[in-house]
């Protein structure tokens, strides 16, 4: 749905996306992850050509950007929505004035208008609000409100900058949940951007890390788990300290009721002492990071077993 080939971007001497590939299938959640100055945001904003790239390539829905001007590339943006971090609402617009606004623009008529906007509100939540005004609105319900706007052109692509970044945690969740609701129910391909690996964790099927103007490493986040190395994996599963020489790190994902740790000790003469580890629910299922060192005669036959059972095994 979304395909990035090869996108450069600089300011002057500052290279803000250098080389950057990405790949988003139709109707996922795809995250990209990284800390302020990575190039995320600028990324973001080429995607939809709000900022045009120095070199490179933008495809969106089967249809190249790159190559659009005009009114070419405004019924082009028609197909993706975007949600801004402030909001960027306008103040003095009712809710349903503000959702209606792009309405207006493409110049759909007043009586559709009024169907639609009234169709969002309820979508996110916000049916009974209309007359109210942003200010009115606490952080959460204005982030709804720009969502519902977003949505106004029945886009099939919906674009996130950081749209969580300026909530707590509570209402995070509950806007990480709407998006994962429209994206399940309306087929949106959703591409967010975000410093925070909670949101990863959260509601994205595959993911990117970016830094300094690079994808550092990208794909399906189950699959990113299993893979060793992962920048992905140890950010998620953050274990105490260096890893002690001679220790193990096993990663799974799956079942975690699976007493494999047990099962090891009584098949194989070993013994195992944990020395950190995490569970967490993530793209749907349950993955786990553990470190624990094993010795004893049968230690390589016992890392063979917990490879042949699924295992990640990555010896320090």
């Amino acid at each position: 749905m979304i395909e990035v080939s090869g996108l450069r971007k600089a300011y002057g001497r500052t290279v803000a996306l250098d080389g950057v590939d990405l790949s988003v299938r139709e109707g996922e959640v795809y995250g990209v992850v990284g800390r302020s100055g990575a190039g995320k945001s600028t990324l973001l904003r080429c995607v939809n050509l709000l900022e045009r790239p120095d070199s490179g390539t933008v495809r969106v829905a089967g249809q190249e950007l790159t190559g659009l001007g005009g009114r070419d590339l405004n019924r082009a943006r028609r197909r993706i929505g975007m949600i801004h971090q402030h909001f960027a609402l306008l103040s003095s617009r009712t809710v349903a004035g503000n959702v209606a606004f792009p309405l207006e623009v493409m110049g759909v008529p007043r009586a559709e208008r009024h169907r639609r906007v009234a169709e969002l509100l309820e979508l996110v939540g916000l049916d009974g609000r209309e007359r109210d005004h942003p200010h009115q609105l606490s952080g959460g319900q204005k982030q709804r409100v720009g969502i519902a706007r977003a949505l106004a052109g029945k886009p099939a692509v919906l674009l996130s900058d950081e749209a969580t970044s300026a909530l707590d945690p509570a209402t995070t969740q509950s806007i990480l949940d709407l998006l994962k609701r429209l994206n399940t129910e309306l087929g949106l391909t959703i591409l967010l951007i975000t410093h925070e690996m909670d949101v990863i964790k959260s509601v994205c099927d595959s993911a990117a890390i970016m830094s300094g103007g690079r994808v550092e490493e990208s794909g399906a986040v189950a699959d990113l788990i299993r893979t060793p190395g992962s920048r992905l994996t140890r950010e998620i599963f953050p274990l105490p300290g260096p890893a002690p020489a001679g220790s193990v790190t096993l990663t799974f994902t799956g079942d975690p009721q699976r007493p494999l740790v047990s099962e090891v000790v009584r098949k194989f003469d070993v013994d195992v002492s944990i020395l950190g580890g995490a569970i967490e629910e993530i793209a749907g299922g349950s993955a786990g990071r553990l470190r624990v060192a094993l010795t004893g005669d049968e230690a390589p036959a016992a890392l063979d077993y917990l490879r042949e059972s699924g295992l990640l095994v990555e010896v320090s």
